[in-house]
């Protein structure tokens, strides 16, 4: 338990798959969020080391990364996030052990958070159809031809899948997340 947190996730497991060009607070605070509230949390990526961040309109910080997406098996988490950015998820969505990752741990009902640009990851898993989602405003056609209902909100939860549009939603997309991990399925 930290100073500030509590225990509410203690026994939780979170992954947040990210590479170079995440938007840092898409990353860093669910991450301090989930650890606060005691769960534990894998920044996992595509190479060990450290990611660089993206901070609005230029280069961020480095984030050290915990494990490699070739290191963890869905099993292993109780949830997933997917932070956006433009670089971060136009990358990753290149990478089929990544897209494999999120369109299983899709299957398996757990909570499945991605924010901003971070659904591009959810469209290229196939895992949208049907889904009420929202996103940064940008995404909208690109998810309605893959077939989501888009909504404009603050945050969406349709089922296990958590979206929200953009840094300013983060308080509402932490809450979701920690509810959904609190609720019995």
């Amino acid at each position: 338990m930290s100073l500030f947190g509590n225990d509410k996730l203690k026994g939780k497991r979170v992954a947040i798959i990210a590479t170079d060009g995440f938007e840092q607070l898409e990353l860093t605070e669910p991450q301090k969020f989930l650890k606060n509230e005691g769960a534990e949390v894998h920044v996992v990526s595509l190479k060990s080391g450290s990611i660089k961040g993206w901070d609005m309109t230029d280069w961020g910080d480095k984030v050290d990364v915990d494990k490699t997406i070739d290191e963890v098996q869905v099993a292993d988490y109780d949830a997933l996030v997917l932070p956006g950015g433009q670089i971060n998820p136009d990358k990753l969505r290149l990478e089929p052990s990544v897209i494999d990752f999120v369109r299983e741990f899709a299957h398996t009902g757990k909570p499945l958070a991605a924010i901003c640009h971070g659904p591009w990851l959810l469209i290229e898993a196939d895992v949208v159809r049907g889904k009420h989602i929202t996103s940064w405003p940008s995404l909208k056609t690109d998810l309605r031809n893959a077939g989501a209902e888009w909504q404009d909100s603050e945050v969406v939860v349709d089922g296990n899948i958590i979206t929200s549009r953009k840094p300013d939603d983060l308080k509402a997309f932490n809450q979701k997340i920690e509810e959904l991990l609190t609720t019995p399925r």
